[in-house]
């Protein structure tokens, strides 16, 4: 811990009375008599019990999603035949009003009228009636910003047989995961029905930080193998180079597979490292796959509709927004604090106690 500049408490001063000038950094438990320091370990030892009681917590937790999740499976597959066109919704499962349909309903009323009043073609174009909801989950994609990032042009004609996206997460006893499946109509790019993305997660406190547990966590993901028909793995493209031979001065085309860019190496990540040593390019690719694949299951499989409509698009931003305006409102607070400290300070740094009282310590984790 750490006390900031310019903050005091009695007691808490070195042996001359004096604060450590700015830039000494001392911890606050240093400089506490060794008799509370002694208490402050016991409280220590407290605040460890309290995390492994928490880690506890967040396993029932994991329990509890489990057993709803099967009780929210029947609204998903309902969800998946109204999309893919499997089955036609009644005009009950329908009825929905708002705002927004009362306008277009007048709307429709409008256009009626002026139908009616005008002549008639006889060669008009028949209403189209795709079936179910078309491109449904590419539209989400490419709404969202954390995904359309991924997706490539060639990446849709695939994504287009998208049927479903499902969660499924571990079973009673076994290590804490959940299970990304992507369900695909027969297409002409692999043989896969189903793509999978497991997440592991660990809800115990570090040994060696146990402060830090905030609850559980993704410590790694494993794909799948994708069984592409032959020449249709947008995942790699070929390079053709011409070779000069030295000698006979002859010339040959070589060709080789290179990367490419594509949502689908999302099905094969960067593994993460049995001792954590990762270079910052990878580490900050594991992380945005961490961060990629708790959105997929806490936003976008729960609240696809929303997303396709582009109403929770909107909850976000308005979020976002909110977040933003608080961090502002903050750092003011924290000018002013700095402003404020730096007066209670003489001209080297040291406490003047002429110009202010010492203030309660603030001290920040590390």
């Amino acid at each position: 811990m750490e006390v900031n500049k310019g903050k005091g408490e009695p007691g808490l001063q070195n042996p001359a009375g004096q604060m450590d000038k700015p830039g000494n950094f001392h911890t606050l438990e240093s400089m506490l008599p060794k008799a509370v320091k002694r208490r402050v370990h016991a409280l220590k030892r407290l605040q460890v019990q309290y995390a492994n009681i928490e880690a506890k917590f967040y396993e029932e937790v994991h329990e509890l999603e489990r057993k709803y999740a099967a009780l929210y499976l029947p609204l998903y597959d309902k969800r998946q035949d109204f999309v893919t066109g499997k089955v036609e919704p009644t005009d009950e499962e329908c009825a929905w009003r708002s705002d927004k349909d009362e306008e277009e309903e007048l709307s429709e009323q409008i256009k009626e009228k002026i139908a009616i009043d005008a002549p008639k073609k006889e060669d008009a174009a028949p209403v189209e009636d795709p079936k179910g909801i078309p491109e449904f989950w590419l539209t989400i994609f490419k709404s969202v910003d954390m995904l359309s990032d991924m997706i490539q042009e060639y990446d849709e004609p695939i994504l287009k047989h998208l049927r479903d996206i499902k969660v499924k997460f571990s079973e009673p006893e076994q290590p804490m995961s959940f299970t990304l499946e992507f369900h695909f109509e027969s297409n002409g790019y692999f043989n896969n029905a189903v793509l999978t993305k497991i997440y592991k997660m660990k809800s115990e406190p570090d040994s060696s930080d146990p402060f830090s547990f905030e609850g559980p966590e993704i410590i790694d993901c494993e794909g799948c193998q994708i069984d592409w028909l032959r020449g249709k793995d947008v995942t790699v493209k070929i390079i053709k180079k011409k070779q000069k031979h030295k000698g006979r001065g002859t010339v040959r085309t070589v060709t080789k597979q290179v990367p490419n860019d594509s949502f689908f190496n999302f099905f094969n990540p960067v593994k993460a490292s049995p001792d954590g040593e990762l270079d910052e390019d990878s580490e900050f690719t594991l992380t945005t796959d961490f961060e990629i694949g708790h959105f997929f299951r806490e936003r976008i499989i729960p609240r696809a509709v929303l997303y396709f409509t582009g109403e929770a698009l909107e909850d976000d931003e308005s979020f976002d927004e909110e977040l933003e305006e608080g961090e502002e409102e903050h750092d003011d607070e924290g000018d002013d604090d700095d402003d404020d400290d730096d007066d209670d300070y003489d001209d080297e740094g040291n406490f003047d106690p002429r110009k202010g009282q010492p203030m309660p310590a603030e001290c920040k984790q590390q």
